[in-house]
């Protein structure tokens, strides 16, 4: 990838994109990346945007046209839905004024820094301009993803209360099936905002409905579990 990006490099400034897209799109490097990515999304492949479809391409988080060294840049690789990569996001890549990026980067920073996700509601509410640009750019709170959490949650929280009633009776053997329907299915990021608010100061109001499954998500060995 070095060599490659140094092939980009010592082109002019006119000619690097042109040479970056065509290398991109020829480039064994390709599939290897896609592979790779492929082996580090959450569930079945998952899209690292939206966490819904299935991701189906690389897709650079800052664009090649507007950075074309970044071409082979592991750190800008994501793997993306069709959805999110070529009709929310295409080239777009807002900045602030003084020029530093708007969306977030799942690589360099945690998510739940800029978003709050309501669990009741399956929205997306902003914490930060860079959460608010990251909502509209990727359509977060379209009705299609908001059903989807609200019924991930329901998944989650009926595995999770299975795997209190198989740790009940000692069938470790359960308890991994129930670890893992959680990890397998989409909108990964539901559990992981659960697991945030377990913690949280106004988890109690959070939970009031369901004062067990907070006991469950504070418990050390589910929450070691199901961050493994």
């Amino acid at each position: 990838m070095s060599k490659a990006t140094e092939k980009i490099r010592v082109a002019s400034p006119d000619e690097r994109y042109g040479k970056a897209d065509a290398a991109w799109r020829k480039s064994a490097i390709r599939k290897t990346v896609r592979a790779r990515l492929g082996e580090m999304a959450p569930g079945y492949e998952r899209c690292m945007y939206c966490g819904e479809s299935r991701g189906t391409s690389v897709d650079h988080f800052e664009p090649v046209a507007r950075n074309p060294l970044r071409t082979f840049d592991w750190l800008n690789h994501l793997l993306a839905c069709t959805t999110c990569n070529s009709h929310e996001k295409r080239e777009q890549f807002p900045v602030d004024e003084d020029g530093n990026p708007l969306l977030i980067d799942p690589t360099a920073e945690d998510p739940f820094d800029h978003l709050r996700l309501t669990l009741t509601l399956g929205v997306y509410r902003s914490r930060t301009p860079k959460g608010q640009a990251t909502i509209n750019v990727f359509g977060l709170n379209k009705p299609g993803l908001v059903k989807g959490r609200m019924h991930a949650r329901k998944v989650v929280t009926s595995a999770l209360r299975d795997w209190g009633r198989a740790h009940e009776r000692d069938r470790a053997d359960e308890m991994l099936e129930h670890v893992q329907t959680v990890q397998d299915q989409p909108m990964a990021d539901v559990c992981q905002s659960m697991l945030r608010e377990a913690l949280s100061p106004g988890a109690d109001v959070v939970f009031s409905e369901s004062l067990d499954l907070l006991v469950l998500l504070r418990r050390e060995d589910l929450r070691s579990a199901l961050l493994r």
